[in-house]
C-alpha cells in the first residue's frame, strides 16, 4: 500500500518539476528576446546621437545642402521615437530612413575634399562605422533570441506552457523592402 502511494507522489513531484522547468525556460527565452531588442535600441540611439556631430561638421563645408540636413534631422527624430517604442517594424523602418539620410550626407562629403581630410569628420565616420557593426550584431543577436523563443513556443512540450507563462512568438527584425538594394543618391 505504501509503495503505490510513493510512486504516485514521485510522479506528481516530477510533473510539477517539469511544469516549473517549462515555465522558467519560456520566460527566460522571452526575457532574452526583450534584452536583445533593447540592444538594438541602444545602438540606434547611439547612432542617432552621433549624427548631429557629423552633420555639424559637414554643415561647415556644405551650408547650401539644406535639404540633406533636414532629411537627416527628420530621420534622427524618427529613429529616436522608434527606439523608445516596442514595434520591431517601426525600428526597422526608422533604421532604413536613417541609412538613406547618411548616404546623402556621405555623398555631400565626397564633394568636399577638405572635409574628407578633416580629422573630426574622419573620427565621426569611424565611430559611425563601429556603431553600424554593433547594430548589425545587435540585430543578429535579437533574431537569434527570437528564433529560440519561437521554436520553444511552437514545439511540444513547451508550447503547452506558453499560455501559462504568457509568452508569445515574436517578430524577427527584418530589413524593410528595398533595403537589400544599394541606396541611390540623388541631389
Amino acid at each position: 500500500m505504501l509503495i503505490p502511494l510513493l510512486v504516485i507522489l514521485v510522479l506528481i513531484i516530477g510533473l510539477v518539476g517539469f511544469a516549473v522547468s517549462g515555465f522558467n525556460r519560456l520566460r527566460t527565452s522571452d526575457i532574452s528576446a526583450q534584452e536583445a531588442l533593447g540592444g538594438i535600441d541602444v545602438q540606434l540611439t547611439r547612432r542617432a546621437d552621433l549624427i548631429p556631430n557629423l552633420v555639424e561638421t559637414v554643415k561647415g563645408y556644405a551650408s547650401h545642402e539644406k535639404g540633406v540636413f533636414e532629411e537627416v534631422t527628420a530621420a534622427r527624430t524618427g529613429l529616436k521615437q522608434a527606439a523608445a517604442g516596442g514595434d520591431v517594424a517601426a525600428k526597422a523602418s526608422a533604421d532604413a530612413a536613417m541609412q538613406q539620410a547618411l548616404v546623402r550626407v556621405n555623398a555631400v562629403a565626397e564633394a568636399y575634399p577638405d572635409l574628407k581630410a578633416n580629422t573630426n569628420f574622419l573620427d565621426l565616420q569611424q565611430q559611425l562605422a563601429d556603431t553600424e557593426g554593433q547594430l548589425s550584431f545587435a540585430r543578429q543577436y535579437y533574431n537569434d533570441a527570437v528564433s529560440k523563443l519561437n521554436k520553444l513556443t511552437q514545439t511540444i512540450p513547451w508550447m503547452f506552457f506558453a499560455g501559462m507563462a504568457n509568452v508569445k512568438p515574436r517578430s524577427f527584425y527584418e530589413a524593410p523592402e528595398g533595403q537589400q538594394d544599394a541606396p541611390k543618391v540623388q541631389f
